[in-house]
């Protein structure tokens, strides 16, 4: 079911200071930021040659970013994102086996423009895995 990691998402409280870190420390081509009003969050890709990291910034007050922030301040890993190749058979397997998807289990469109579901994390080890179709 699972294909290749897409990416490995980190909180961040200062999405512009983040950015710098990756661009000018460690020398990272890095997107343009990108808000995801309906997914409270406003992102850039850090491109890798194996996969990307995903920095996500909370957008409004509402943000499940937010929440991560109030725990964690500096930040850290939120989620892990794989590929499916079929995201409803990949949900329909998942659930079938007892695994929990957040929200309405209905796929949203991603930053990537292709639709994501969320994975409860106690059912995986305490990580939040987001699945992308392909």
């Amino acid at each position: 079911m699972l294909g290749r990691l897409n990416h490995v998402a980190i909180a961040v409280p200062d999405l512009t200071a983040a950015t710098a870190i990756y661009r000018d420390t460690l020398g990272a081509i890095v997107s343009a930021p990108q808000p995801l009003p309906e997914h409270g969050v406003t992102v850039v890709f850090v491109e890798l040659p194996n996969t990307k990291i995903e920095l996500l910034e909370p957008l409004g007050a509402d943000s499940p970013i937010a929440k991560f922030l109030e725990k964690n301040a500096q930040g850290g890993m939120h989620h892990i994102c794989y590929e499916v190749e079929d995201i409803l058979a990949a949900r329909d397997q998942l659930q079938a086996s007892g695994a929990r998807v957040l929200g309405d289990g209905e796929p949203k469109i991603g930053a990537h423009g292709k639709p994501v579901l969320f994975l409860h994390p106690k059912d995986f080890v305490g990580t939040l895995v987001e699945l992308e179709q392909i």
